[in-house]
């Protein structure tokens, strides 16, 4: 059984690359922003908090994400294990979750700052069947029209200038010390993300002994 975290700021390709680990290596991909999507599409009461939260360009609480990831976790359903994305999001919460799961190794995809704001700012969401879309890696054959579904595509309301900044201040002010906390462990390890999705994901392999 194998499992991991996955971290880096926002933009940096973390959900592309361990959703391949995944899918490779027969292991549950549990995403914290999937999960919120799951939410926000079945209407409920967290789904209203969050995109109130989301909308004005801020993270969601960590006590919310803690709550969520650990049931979830609790439904034991990775029998070949798990790729973690998205949390922990601080030091205490990477303490306890340390004394509960006997991590193999924390995957830590490091992008430069203006990189990852290019990025994200270059994605685009179709507004009727929402398939994610970026100007940069996957253009659609048709300016602004979906491949699929030929709906329009918009920029997500939180992918401005000023919101990317601040998630990417946020995150080396209170994800920074996860880091070191995991490289105290010596359980980081460490891929250059400015590189194509495949060569990202070949690097990971080899640091991590995988096949």
């Amino acid at each position: 059984m194998q499992k991991y975290v996955i971290m880096g700021v926002q933009g940096c390709g973390k959900g592309t690359q361990a959703k391949l680990l995944a899918e490779g290596f027969d292991l549950v991909h549990i995403s914290v922003g999937d999960i919120f999507r799951r939410q926000i599409q079945n209407h409920t009461k967290l789904a209203a908090r969050i995109k109130r939260i989301v909308a004005g360009g801020m993270l969601v609480p960590d006590d919310i994400v803690a709550e969520i990831i650990h049931r979830r976790l609790s439904e034991h359903d990775w029998n070949y294990g798990f790729i973690l994305d998205g949390f922990p999001r601080n030091a205490p919460q990477a303490e306890f979750f340390l004394e509960s799961f006997d991590i193999d190794a924390v995957i830590n995809i490091e992008v430069p700052d203006e990189v990852v704001l290019k990025r994200v700012l270059a994605r685009r969401l179709c507004s009727n069947c929402g398939l994610d879309y970026n100007l940069i890696f996957h253009r659609p054959e048709t300016p602004n029209r979906c491949d699929v579904c030929g709906g329009d595509l918009v920029t997500r309301a939180d992918d401005t200038e000023t919101t990317v900044r601040r998630r990417i201040d946020d995150f080396h002010q209170k994800t920074r010390p996860v880091l070191d906390l995991f490289a105290q462990k010596e359980l980081i390890v460490s891929a250059d993300g400015t590189g194509t999705v495949e060569e990202v994901q070949a690097d990971i392999r080899k640091k991590l002994g995988l096949a």
